[in-house]
């Protein structure tokens, strides 16, 4: 089958200077503060008594944002320009982060929460624009998946501090495995310092549309496709960060302590595959790389399902993880690329698309309630099949 080809834009953007991309890759370090929903759910689930559902509310409180605020921050960036909603996006994520160290109780977490996935909405919103306007576009998704990279060592490391605060091996603060809030919020800090101080040249903003504008957009088919694989690939990311701690607990009565390798098994494949997907999406074709990386995820849920030994399932949860990994800047650089004109509205249509943060994780706990560990599986095995289908509607950059 022949390929479609994506035609560059007329003007390529100017070369970036090292000092623009270290403070924008520190932004992709705090973007991954909203991976620790996962493993503070576990903790959540444990230290409030919550039933399955409640736990997977959590996580899909997070993403639920992502549906109302991508498009107005898609909106917002053409009128204070995408740094500036940057460090918008940093200020509310240092809120979410100040909340939890003032209380544990659930409404509280919630708000909390809630903030959290606020601020990440907005953040990868207007991060990813600013990036394409720093890139050439046949270098576009190598870089946003170095981004991812930068991303999964904060979502890799989230997973240790409350590991290690939980017992007791970080005596400091002396707040348990709560001990990542202000940790983290230490790095957003530094963050918005350093970004502040970068001076950086953007694109011409683009011109000023309306909600409905932006929603129009999902009339074209191939967006539309993107829209539906970041959806997926958002819902399989979270779903198995919040419920690969949950299959070792189930299966082989993991105490929640030691069932968290599960999710740090999953970052060390993600980080890994992002590191490794920086490099050979430079060399190889997108469609090639993206088949190689469903094949993975589809052996990694065969293995879950199949599972006897937590052995297979921690390969399992390594398959996907690695799979998963470059979903997100494939998809993600199809769509700017594919509409150069509207890189705002689309970038906020794709962010929009990490709702299906909220719809995986949710219908996982539910048929977890209903059908045991195998019912999250299966729906999970839903977003698996999706990116198998889009594999062959992926077109390639000339």
């Amino acid at each position: 089958m022949e390929q479609a080809t994506i035609s560059r834009p007329a003007a390529a953007p100017a070369k970036s200077s090292m000092m623009q991309l270290i403070p924008v890759m520190l932004c992709f370090f705090t973007m991954g503060f909203v991976d620790l929903v996962g493993s503070a759910t576990n903790f959540l689930k444990q230290d409030l008594n919550l039933s399955s559902a409640q736990a997977g509310f959590l996580p899909s409180l997070v993403f639920f944002w992502f549906l109302i605020f991508s498009v107005p921050t898609g909106m917002l960036m053409n009128r204070i320009g995408r740094k500036k909603t940057v460090l918008l996006s940093q200020l509310v994520t240092l809120l979410s982060l100040v909340i939890p160290v003032l209380g544990d109780s659930y409404p509280l977490m919630l708000v909390a929460f809630s903030l959290l996935g606020i601020g990440n909405a907005i953040m990868q919103t207007s991060l990813n624009p600013l990036v394409s306007g720093l890139i050439a576009p046949s270098r576009l998704a190598s870089t946003l998946t170095f981004g991812q990279f930068v991303k999964a060592l904060a979502s890799l490391l989230a997973p240790y501090l409350m590991s290690w605060g939980a017992l007791g091996i970080v005596p400091a603060f002396g707040i348990s495995w709560r001990i990542v809030f202000p940790v983290f919020a230490l790095v957003n800090i530094a963050s918005v310092l350093f970004l502040g101080a970068t001076p950086i040249k953007e694109e011409r903003a683009d011109k000023a549309t309306g909600f409905l504008e932006c929603i129009k957009l999902l009339g074209i088919p191939f967006v539309t496709l993107c829209f539906l694989g970041i959806m997926c690939h958002v819902g399989i990311d979270v779903g198995t960060n919040t419920f690969a701690p949950q299959i070792l607990i189930e299966k082989f009565g993991y105490a929640v302590e030691d069932a968290v390798v599960g999710t740090q098994i999953y970052f060390y494949f993600r980080t890994g595959g992002c590191l490794l997907g920086s490099w050979i999406l430079a060399r190889m074709s997108a469609r090639n790389f993206f088949a190689a990386s469903v094949a993975a995820m589809i052996g990694g849920i065969v293995c879950l399902f199949i599972a006897s030994s937590p052995a297979t399932v921690l390969t399992g949860i390594a398959l996907i993880g690695f799979g998963n990994s470059n979903i997100f800047s494939v998809i993600f650089s199809q769509a700017l690329i594919a509409q150069p004109r509207e890189k705002n509205e689309v970038s906020g249509l794709m962010i929009m698309g990490l709702f299906g943060g909220t719809v995986f994780p949710y219908c996982m706990g539910v048929a977890q309630d209903g059908l045991g560990i195998a019912g999250a599986i299966a729906v999970m095995t839903v977003g698996v099949l999706y990116l198998l289908f889009y594999t062959f509607r992926i077109k390639t950059v000339k």
